[in-house]
């Protein structure tokens, strides 16, 4: 089997952190983020009345905010692993003036730890003029972080709804072990198991379907999104049953297709029951007994688990989201896609001071007979500095798809499958020397994972402010970007914004076909599939092995990547 394969298996435990800064790279540590609902102060209230109760939000920055609705009931107890049930319609006016629980996962650069199960939520904010049944398109945003860490308060949708007219929901939904474990007993008992965070987006997706016209939504002008695990649901819910008819449009940043199928997601129970004492077996008992114990018991003993992810080969999940998106076996509807330039560097500054012996180690170990070849294109210089073998390292995960199948040559693959089926709009975000995620003296982020965020989202960091720290070419690259996102939402296709025209990327034209190069201070340009197929050297990499394997792994291994720093 060829080490992409492996590798691309691997490399998911680091996407459940967004930044991983070693020590070795920065001084001082990183804080937690902390994301802040819109003020009160100085401001009204404002009540909507729902079909399952009234309401009451905040009016603040020409913005009406809704935060904290419960969609769910909570999921503990006896409905710990058991499918999201309706909330409960209530009497009299209900507060939607802060955000609610964050749901269970470990610290992370995404937010403090947080033990809380009681935590689907979501919020929808809307312009302040808005009156029910105003018929507003519609924005619902799915968090990334792994599908094990994140939150819907690190998305404030203040900036996108005041430059858009748009409806924004933000969402959270089950996590990790909690969200995403899959059991023979639950299997058994069930039919399946594993997707109870996806089912969470269904519900949430329901919720939207049946609410948002009394906050003046159009429930048939809904648009989903996502980042990174964000972007895995959204490429569920393309492929699911389940979800068919609950959106028009999709969102998919730094995303892929990835799960594995039922049978393989049961056989790694046993990495989360035995530290627990729980068995990995059928027996119902198995279950009772999971539901013992702790939530921060549950989070540790997970440390170690290959999990999570979507589990294919089940009703939810009928068939491999990946399979399905590139087969044409998906909901039609049209789809904005991209990357990053250099998502592995998100992931490699703990890979500091790397000698080239380390780095040369480090392929070898991962590509096996593929190593030579690979040195060859992505060679040790003449002249190199501590940051080296961490370029070096990303380029190569990049370029491969090793990262589960995000950006470079995999990323390309399913978009150019994706647009031989329906409307498609690519880019690939090519602002390099932005702030990214958190200060490191030194090391150039590039076009790392998760760093065109900030520019939709303000509120987004990784435990130091981000935003405030552009400068006027990229706040004017964030003005662009948000008007592109709004203009899809609304008719399905970006459009033009600022003069600057994103084209639709047309499959049948091959390496001639279009799409948008995202670059700060208004230069944002339509480059060729060709061009981007040679920054990212995949003419080389196809040579070696299919881009399904990056995206498709058949085998989960044991062990991590040497370059995995949680």
């Amino acid at each position: 089997m060829h080490g992409i394969r492996r590798l691309g298996a691997l490399l998911l435990s680091s996407l459940t952190v967004l930044a991983v800064v070693s020590p070795a790279a920065v001084a001082t540590g990183s804080a937690s983020p902390v994301s802040q609902p819109p003020t009160s102060q100085g401001t009204g209230r404002v009540v909507v009345h729902t079909p399952d109760g009234a309401l009451r939000g905040i009016h603040a920055h020409d913005v009406d905010s809704f935060l904290g609705i419960r969609y769910a009931q909570p999921p503990t107890g006896n409905l710990r692993w058991v499918p999201p049930q309706p909330v409960q319609p209530w009497k009299g006016v209900r507060s939607a003036e802060a955000y609610g629980n964050r749901c269970p996962a470990p610290e992370s650069g995404n937010g403090p730890q947080s033990l809380t199960e009681d935590c689907l939520f979501l919020n929808v904010q809307r312009p302040a003029t808005t009156r029910s049944h105003g018929r507003l398109p519609v924005y619902v945003w799915i968090h990334g972080g792994g599908l094990a860490t994140g939150s819907s308060n690190q998305h404030d949708g203040t900036k996108i709804v005041r430059e858009t007219g748009i409806i924004v929901v933000t969402i959270n939904y089950r996590l990790g072990v909690l969200g995403f474990l899959a059991h023979p007993a639950l299997t058994a008992s069930q039919g399946e198991s594993g997707n109870y965070g996806f089912m969470d987006q269904q519900q949430a997706l329901r919720w939207v379907r049946r609410n948002i016209a009394a906050f003046g939504g159009d429930p048939h002008r809904v648009t989903i999104g996502g980042e990174s695990a964000g972007g895995w649901s959204v490429c569920g819910h393309l492929s699911a049953p389940g979800s068919r008819g609950l959106f028009a449009g999709a969102v998919t940043e730094s995303g892929s297709c990835f799960s594995w199928p039922q049978a393989d997601a049961d056989s790694f129970a046993d990495q989360v029951t035995s530290p627990v004492g729980c068995p990995a077996t059928a027996d119902p008992a198995a279950i009772a007994c999971l539901r013992r114990v702790s939530v921060q018991a549950l989070l540790a003993a997970a440390n170690n688990w290959f999990g999570p992810l979507l589990v294919n080969s089940t009703p939810t999940l009928p068939q491999d989201p990946f399979q399905a998106v590139t087969s044409g076996a998906f909901t039609r509807v049209p789809v904005l896609i991209g990357a990053n330039r250099d998502e592995g560097r998100s992931f490699t500054q703990g890979d500091v001071d790397w000698t080239q012996q380390v780095y040369e180690q480090w392929v070898r170990d991962n590509f096996g007979p593929d190593a030579d070849a690979i040195l060859a294109r992505y060679p040790w210089p003449a002249t190199s500095d501590r940051w080296t073998g961490a370029y070096l390292e990303a380029a190569i995960l990049t370029d491969s798809g090793s990262l589960a199948g995000i950006g470079g040559c995999s990323g390309r693959f399913l978009t150019n499958a994706i647009a031989g089926y329906v409307p498609t709009f690519s880019y690939q975000f090519d602002h390099r020397t932005g702030p990214g995620l958190t200060p490191i003296p030194g090391y150039v982020w590039g076009a790392g994972h998760a760093a065109e965020l900030a520019y939709m989202w303000p509120s987004f960091d990784n435990g130091i402010p981000i935003a405030p720290t552009f400068n006027a070419a990229e706040r004017r690259l964030a003005h662009d970007m948000v008007g592109w996102w709004g203009n899809f939402v609304r008719t399905g296709a970006p459009g033009s914004v600022e003069g600057t025209a994103w084209p639709q990327l047309v499959a049948s034209l091959g390496p001639r076909a279009q799409l948008l190069s995202l670059r700060a201070g208004g230069h944002s340009t339509p480059i060729t599939d060709a061009r981007l197929s040679a920054q990212h050297q995949c003419g080389f990499w196809d040579s070696l092995f299919a881009p399904q394997q990056a995206a498709h792994p058949d085998t989960a291994l044991r062990s991590k990547a040497p370059s995995v720093r949680l």
